[in-house]
């Protein structure tokens, strides 16, 4: 019974700072392991990011940080922690190329929320596609199209390719093309396009409209009209401009000319 009280003493000395150590290292890491994901999701809803993705980066970093932390307690205790590292990183390296597809469409989330070209609601060009962002996902960006159709479209394809943000500025110019036939005035034309742009009270005045001969065509004289509108304004002013320009030019005689091509046939005499 003494030999064993004796051994006991003797691995209590010999462990016991060891143990105590390791404990200690654990409970500081946690509580700092605690600290610094609290930091890092306010870092992320300050930034308005989604919530799920901050979810998941939260959780990937208190997994990342715990996991040093026990690796360091092991240390501690005088557990040889090469061969676990090694085993980690074996691992991690054989995940990354079993998902190397999903963690580069991972990256690219991480990507569009730190640099934010787009936000819920732009409508974009993106990823091959056109639609109205209605969420940025971990891995991949869902747009609603014109025609109410949900497209999904992974991260990487998004950020390995242009994205024309068309919401990003408060200000858009509609680029308009009226061709008039050669015989038609063309003074008296641009002053209709004038005239009927001044009327549309959504049209800004500064920059101003433009109105000016854009080239001389194979069949008519081709007029640009560009107007600067308010991005929310841009399509209805597209359309109500396209049609009250064709009625004013139907109204003042001015001809809007179509391709046309004559064919003459030549009879050969026989016999």
């Amino acid at each position: 019974m003494e030999n064993l009280t004796e051994r006991i003493m003797e691995w209590g000395a010999l462990y016991g700072a060891r143990i105590l150590g390791a404990l200690a290292i654990i409970i500081i890491g946690r509580l700092v392991v605690g600290i610094l994901t609290k930091v890092i999701r306010k870092l992320l809803q300050k930034g308005h990011a989604e919530e799920t993705l901050t979810r998941f980066l939260v959780n990937l970093t208190r997994i990342g940080l715990l996991t040093f932390v026990i690796i360091a307690a092991l240390g501690s205790l005088g557990v040889q922690t090469a061969s676990f590292i090694a085993v980690i990183g074996a691992a991690g390296l054989a995940v990354g190329f079993a998902l190397q597809g999903s963690l580069a469409n991972f990256a690219s989330g991480v990507l569009l929320v730190v640099f934010r070209p787009f936000k819920v609601g732009d409508y974009v060009e993106a990823g091959g596609t056109n639609g109205s962002v209605e969420e940025v996902r971990i891995f991949n960006t869902v747009l609603k199209t014109p025609d109410n159709k949900m497209v999904i479209v992974p991260n990487s394809k998004i950020t390995g390719d242009n994205i024309v943000n068309y919401s990003a500025k408060e200000m858009r110019r509609i680029d308009l093309v009226f061709g008039i036939g050669y015989g038609d005035d063309l003074l008296k034309a641009k002053k209709v396009l004038q005239e009927t742009l001044a009327a549309d009270q959504r049209i800004l005045r500064d920059p101003a409209p433009v109105v000016a001969v854009l080239e001389l065509g194979d069949s008519s004289v081709n007029l640009a009209a560009r107007p600067w509108v308010k991005t929310e304004d841009y399509w209805n002013v597209y359309f109500d401009l396209t049609e009250r320009v064709k009625l004013k030019f139907d109204e003042m005689d001015i001809s809007i000319p179509f391709p046309q091509r004559d064919v003459h046939l030549y009879q050969s005499a026989t016999g």
